[in-house]
């Protein structure tokens, strides 16, 4: 809407609204600069949206590089024992499929060694009239290492000064006083199991008195028949690639361990990536599907990076190998496509559509084959290189939209930065006009009854009461509007 002003009101002393000319006449630019922070919001939505798509794309990576790993998921190995209650295990992916016949008929044990009672843990066990005495304790068994404790009086010739001075000599064994019923005793434990743990009193000319020792045995075992002797009851080496926990000694049970793939962990691997998969195609579907009420599609439905981006994982997913026993995509695998692009995993089995549980069972080598093999030609290896070009730091098809996105919003911020700097330079330039303007209009009625008084008397009239009444009873109201 133009600018106009009423002739006849602006001689009557009102002047006019210079913030209202102002604004009108500056109009124009201002609404480019709306223009320009409307389009600076939209690229900040589109920036957060590539953000989360670019978050999602990584994810992605990950969840196909666990797949393609050689050493990953696919090619885990499992140890399951039919009693826990005697020993578990866990294998590693070196572990050769098999059965095992494993019996238990010890474990491993810490060495114990105590004293009888004393009436307390603060009196000398020196017998008088000796002030000294020695003690030596082996660790280790008959072939381990004798430590001479020499007893003197007034330093370590109580139970509690014993234990102390015991604990601070780094020999694998922790010494205690333990208070009962009947008095107060030295308690010795190692702190290893099996043999290097065993502790005995090969020398003592003090007062107390050594129980025989207890403890410090090795774990003692059959594996398909064959004998083991361990001194802890974490077993390794026994069984190639596999970890046997020891948990308890039962010699009349035989416990069957079972090795083979880890269906769970291959299960756990496949699920991860088709949610990956989905979260991200989903995404993208979002933005190119047209929104019947408005015609529209979303923020980023012209953004052909997407659309590329689209295109190759559709490529990607509906990759194939040949041979494999028949297992040459997905779908072969119980992974259907579904009609937007997304995937489902089957879990029931048809006809026509495998389970993926099934297929896990009955060939897993097979399935890691599709995924993944020495060639480098696998669904996964296939994948995981167009990933890596797809999440380059610097040449990835988000990161640059990304990157492009932040350039014109900078561009953008300068752009109004300075139309915004103009506009407040013109805007005091022109306040400071029109208020001149407006003091202008505001004085003409006292200028024009000065002229005409002037003239009057010039004439000899000096009576000009009416017009000088009429006129000077008119009060400028400054700043109304006049148009």
């Amino acid at each position: 809407m133009g600018i106009s002003f009423n002739a006849a009101a602006l001689l009557n002393g009102n002047g006019i609204d210079v913030g209202s000319v102002v604004t009108a006449i500056l109009k124009p630019q201002t609404a480019s600069v709306t223009t320009l922070q409307n389009q600076q919001t939209d690229l900040s939505t589109q920036a957060g949206l590539l953000s989360g798509y670019n978050n999602n794309l990584t994810s992605l990576a990950a969840a196909v590089v666990a797949l393609a790993n050689p050493s990953g998921p696919l090619a885990s190995q499992s140890a399951t024992s039919s009693d826990s209650s005697i020993l578990t295990a866990s294998a590693a992916t070196t572990a050769t499929t098999g059965t095992h016949q494993i019996v238990v008929s010890n474990l491993a044990t810490t060495g114990t060694l105590y004293t009888d009672p004393l009436t307390n843990g603060t009196t000398s066990f020196l017998t008088s009239p000796a002030t000294s005495g020695d003690i030596k304790l082996q660790v280790g068994g008959a072939s381990g290492t004798t430590h001479d404790i020499v007893i003197t009086q007034g330093s370590n010739d109580t139970l509690n000064t014993l234990a102390s001075y015991i604990n601070t000599q780094k020999w694998g064994v922790t010494a205690s006083v333990v208070t009962d019923a009947n008095g107060a005793r030295l308690a010795l434990y190692s702190q290893s199991t099996g043999t290097p743990g065993a502790l005995a009193i090969t020398n003592n000319d003090t007062g107390l008195t050594f129980n025989a020792p207890v403890g410090g045995t090795n774990a003692s075992l059959t594996i398909d028949g064959v004998p083991y002797s361990s001194a802890t009851n974490t077993v390794s080496g026994a069984i190639a690639g596999v970890t046997l926990n020891l948990a308890s000694a039962v010699p009349a049970t035989t416990v069957q361990l079972t090795v083979g793939p880890d269906t769970a962990q291959a299960t756990a691997a496949i699920n991860s990536f088709v949610t990956a998969y989905n979260a991200l195609i989903g995404d993208l579907n979002t933005q190119f599907t047209v929104d019947p009420t408005t015609n529209t599609e979303g923020p980023l439905g012209g953004d052909v990076a997407l659309r590329s981006l689209q295109s190759s994982l559709l490529n990607d997913v509906s990759y194939s190998i040949t041979g494999n026993s028949g297992l040459v995509n997905l779908a072969s695998l119980g992974i259907d496509m579904n009609n937007d692009g997304t995937l489902t995993v089957n879990t029931v089995a048809t006809d026509i559509h495998p389970s993926l549980a099934n297929v896990l069972a009955t060939n897993p080598s097979a399935v890691q084959t599709f995924f993944q093999n020495a060639s480098g030609t696998g669904f996964a290896n296939n994948f995981n290189n167009d990933l890596a070009n797809l999440t380059d730091p610097t040449s990835g098809i988000l990161n640059l939209d990304i990157a492009d996105n932040t350039t014109h919003q900078n561009a953008l911020t300068t752009q109004i930065t300075n139309l915004q700097d103009r506009l407040t330079a013109q805007q005091q330039s022109l306040t400071l006009e029109y208020d001149q303007v407006n003091a202008n209009l505001e004085a003409y009625p006292s200028l024009l009854l000065e002229v005409t008084s002037e003239i009057a008397a010039l004439n000899g009239n000096y009576s000009s009461t009416s017009t000088s009444s009429t006129t000077s009873t008119t009060t400028p109201a400054t700043g109304t509007s006049t148009g």
